[in-house]
C-alpha cells in the first residue's frame, strides 16, 4: 500500500510506518584514520596503501629517500645527452672553414710580432743613432758603386786594348797585390787612424778587442795591425788581461791598432753610443783616436798553400 507523504493522515487513522533510513557507514574508531583512495588506471581508485596494478612494489622496510623524485633521475640523464653530444665529434664543413681562417689568421699574426721584433732596436734609437746608421749604409752603398765602377772599366780596357794578354797581365798583378794586402802577406800603407787601448786594471777581455775588429771592417777598413800582429780575416783572439794572444801570439797592454782606411768613416764608428769606446770606458780602460794621412802597416803574415782548395781555373 503506498502512502502519500503529501496526504495528512485521518484523525484516528493508522499512521503510515516511516521508510527504513539507509544505514550509514561505521565511523572509524577514535585513533583511526579513514583509509584513503588513490586513484587507479582508467579512473579507478584503489586504497593508498595498496599498489596500482603494474607498479613495482618498494621492499618491506625501504625508506623513500628524500632525493628521490624527478630532479635525481633526470641528473644523470642530462650528463649522459652532454656526452652524447660531445663525443664522438661531429665536425661540419663550415667549422672546417671556421678553422682553417683561425689559423691563417694565427699564422699572419706571428710573422708580425716577429717583424715588429726584429725592428724593436731600431724603434728605441735616438735620433743621431739613426743618422749614423743611414750615413754608414749610404757609405757601403758608394764603397760597392766604386767597385762596380771599377770592375766595369777593366773589362772595357780588356776588350778595347789592342794587346788583351798585357792588359789581363797587368790587371792579373794588380789584382794580386789587392789581395796580398787582404791576406797580409803583402806591406800596405795609406790613411787611417790609430786606436790606442790601455789597461790599467786588466780589465780587457778578448771578445772586446774582437769587437773593435768587427767595427773597424764594417765601417771599411782595408788593413789592420795589434802590436805587431796582422789581423786578417782567419784571425783568432784569446785569453785576457796578462794574457791576450792574437793566433796564437802574445800582446801586452797598451793595445795599438793601426788601420788603414777613410778616416771619416773609421773614427765615428769607434765613438758611436754604447760602441767600442764607451765599453771599453766601464771597464776602466781608455781607447784614443788618431787620424793620419799615411799609416803603415808592415806585418807580414807567412803565406800557406791551402791543403785542398785549389784554384778553379786549374
Amino acid at each position: 500500500m503506498s502512502v502519500n507523504p503529501n496526504e495528512k493522515p485521518e484523525p484516528g487513522g493508522e499512521r503510515p510506518e516511516p521508510a527504513e533510513r539507509p544505514e550509514k557507514p561505521e565511523q572509524p574508531g577514535r585513533g583511526e584514520k579513514p583509509e584513503a583512495v588513490a586513484p587507479g588506471p582508467a579512473g579507478r581508485t584503489e586504497p593508498e596503501g595498496r599498489p596500482a596494478e603494474g607498479a613495482e612494489s618498494a621492499p618491506v622496510g625501504a625508506v623513500p629517500s628524500p632525493e628521490a623524485g624527478t630532479g635525481a633521475r633526470t641528473a644523470p640523464d642530462g650528463r649522459r645527452r652532454l656526452a652524447d653530444a660531445l663525443w664522438p665529434p661531429r665536425v661540419t664543413r663550415a667549422q672546417l672553414v671556421v678553422a682553417l681562417l683561425l689559423a691563417c689568421l694565427g699564422f699572419g699574426l706571428a710573422i708580425q710580432v716577429s717583424s715588429t721584433s726584429e725592428g724593436s732596436a731600431l724603434r728605441g734609437a735616438r735620433q743621431e743613432d739613426l743618422v749614423r746608421i743611414l750615413d754608414e749604409l749610404d757609405d757601403r752603398t758608394q764603397r760597392l758603386e766604386d767597385e762596380k765602377t771599377r770592375l766595369e772599366k777593366q773589362r772595357s780596357e780588356l776588350e778595347s786594348s789592342s794587346d788583351q794578354a798585357e792588359e789581363a797581365r797587368r790587371q792579373t798583378a794588380e789584382k794580386e797585390r789587392q789581395l796580398g794586402i787582404l791576406a797580409g802577406t803583402v806591406a800596405a800603407e795609406g790613411p787611417g787612424i790609430t786606436l790606442t787601448v790601455t789597461d790599467p786594471v786588466g780589465a780587457v777581455e778578448s771578445d772586446m778587442l774582437l769587437d773593435a775588429i768587427q767595427e773597424l771592417r764594417a765601417a771599411g777598413a782595408e788593413a789592420i795591425q795589434v802590436d805587431g800582429v796582422r789581423v786578417v780575416a782567419n784571425s783568432y783572439f784569446t785569453g785576457g788581461g796578462d794574457d791576450m794572444r792574437i793566433d796564437g801570439t802574445q800582446v801586452t797592454a797598451p793595445y795599438v791598432f793601426k788601420v788603414i782606411g777613410k778616416p771619416e768613416d773609421l773614427e765615428p764608428a769607434l765613438n758611436i753610443p754604447g760602441g767600442v769606446v764607451q765599453t771599453l770606458e766601464k771597464e776602466q780602460a781608455t781607447a784614443t783616436v788618431e787620424r793620419s794621412a799615411k799609416i803603415v802597416v808592415d806585418a807580414l803574415r807567412p803565406v800557406k798553400r791551402p791543403d785542398y782548395a785549389r784554384s778553379s781555373s786549374q
